[in-house]
């Protein structure tokens, strides 16, 4: 059955590949971009099924605006998938607060946004879905992303919740954790924070190396990656957190291993901040 999405960001990498596999399947997709000729060239995927509309998603009244346009014109979003954003990267003692401001403004307000947008007429019409994308830094923290990894820690804390608040009105949430794809995430899509403090050069300076170095040659395939959602999105229940990549479920699993050994360890003392039982 055809589904009318709402795909944010689809100019390139993943939001074009999820934009494509979505067309492919026989789907009518509205993406989102930021740039008025950019428009055109995302309609010729499938001129009779692809639609092309502005947005900036940190605006809440243009979110709104859009949302409604789709609806009048086109009908109701069965899918939203939250694409659009950006990464931060540099050490938290060298960026600056604007540079979480900003990047929050776009992971994080401009996801929810969007999602409290489409979210009433899902829940009255009780179904659709909602995917909102995270990161195995969303996770796990990974030094050097630290603002970029508080944005999809928070993602994920919201989707989680969000998903216990809609289930009973027949609405999906899925978060999904991307590992490294060959996008351009590492290239333009990257805000590098200037260095200012050379005490952190033994520790920052092989991060941004090898990231630089991988830029174009990442493990994970968007066109792979969309194939993969298209899969969750036909499950009769789709998870609430899916991790994407091997080198994601790699890095994951050593920060679950870092935090149990810390509870582990300091089990007694946790134990010790309950009131005694009675009696």
């Amino acid at each position: 059955m055809s589904r009318i999405f709402l795909i944010t960001g689809v100019s390139t990498g993943l939001g074009r590949a999820f934009a494509a596999e979505a067309l492919a399947a026989g789907h009518r997709v509205v993406g989102t971009v930021r740039q008025p000729g950019q428009i055109p060239e995302f309609e010729s995927l499938a001129p009779d099924r692809a639609t092309g509309m502005l947005l900036d998603v940190t605006d809440d009244h243009e979110v709104d605006a859009v949302v409604r346009r789709i609806e009048q014109e086109i009908g109701p979003t069965d899918v939203l998938v939250s694409n659009a954003g950006y990464g931060v990267e540099g050490t938290v003692e060298e960026s600056s607060l604007n540079d979480l401001r900003s990047q929050f403004d776009v992971n994080v307000f401009g996801t929810v946004a969007v999602v409290k947008a489409v979210l009433p007429s899902m829940r009255r019409r009780r179904s659709g879905h909602i995917v909102t994308l995270s990161s195995m830094a969303g996770l796990t923290a990974l030094p050097g992303v630290a603002f970029y990894g508080a944005s999809k820690f928070a993602i994920e804390g919201f989707s989680a919740s969000l998903a216990q608040e809609v289930a009973p009105f027949g609405v999906h949430v899925t978060s999904l954790a991307l590992g490294s794809f060959r996008t351009d995430w590492a290239g333009r899509s990257m805000v590098r924070v200037p260095r200012t403090i050379p005490d952190y050069d033994t520790v920052f300076d092989p991060i941004r190396a090898a990231r630089n170095a991988k830029d174009g040659n990442q493990t994970g395939d968007p066109d792979r990656a969309a194939k993969a959602l298209m899969t969750v999105l036909e499950a009769e229940a789709p998870p609430v957190h899916l991790v994407l990549g091997t080198d994601a479920v790699n890095v994951i699993e050593q920060g679950q291993r870092r935090l149990r050994a810390d509870m582990e360890t300091w089990a007694e003392l946790t134990a010790s901040t309950d009131f005694p039982p009675a009696g």
